[in-house]
């Protein structure tokens, strides 16, 4: 268990998920929480590889907090097939203030424990992470 500078743990599975998703291209997306009882961000759910951008935006709730990892496939203007691992981080005007602190202060770190981030983009509504920005960034 890595310690985050908020006092947030990261749970082992974080990790073991996303060397998945970058390795072995085993999941779409993943969808982490932050338990405040325990004190620690926890794996909520797991996208399979063929589900769509929609699947995974419907899996973030619309008034909680929450990081995602999103493995996202196009192809450039020459023709060539490549992908890009997204850090969302998810942060609704709805939510918490609270939690919008907790994730915010937990971020950094937590971002830090997950090697292979290629683009960090921060949401606080839907418009902010659709599939227009996500394309424009990932080239």
């Amino acid at each position: 268990m890595a310690n985050a500078a908020s006092g947030m743990a990261v749970h082992d599975d974080c990790k073991l998920k996303f060397l998945e998703l970058k390795a072995k291209r085993t999941y779409r997306f993943i969808v982490y929480k932050i338990e405040e009882k325990q004190k620690q961000v926890i794996v909520e759910k797991l996208g399979e590889p063929a589900q769509s951008y929609e699947d995974f935006t419907a899996s973030l709730p619309a008034d909680e907090c929450r990081y995602a990892v999103y493995d996202f496939d196009f192809v450039t203007e020459e023709n060539v097939q490549k992908s890009r691992i997204f850090f969302i981080a998810w942060s609704p005007d709805t939510s918490r203030v609270r939690s919008k602190m907790i994730y915010a202060s937990s971020k950094d770190r937590f971002k830090r424990e997950l090697d292979g981030i290629q683009v960090e983009l921060q949401a606080t509504d839907p418009t902010e992470m659709d599939l227009d920005v996500i394309k424009s960034r990932a080239s």
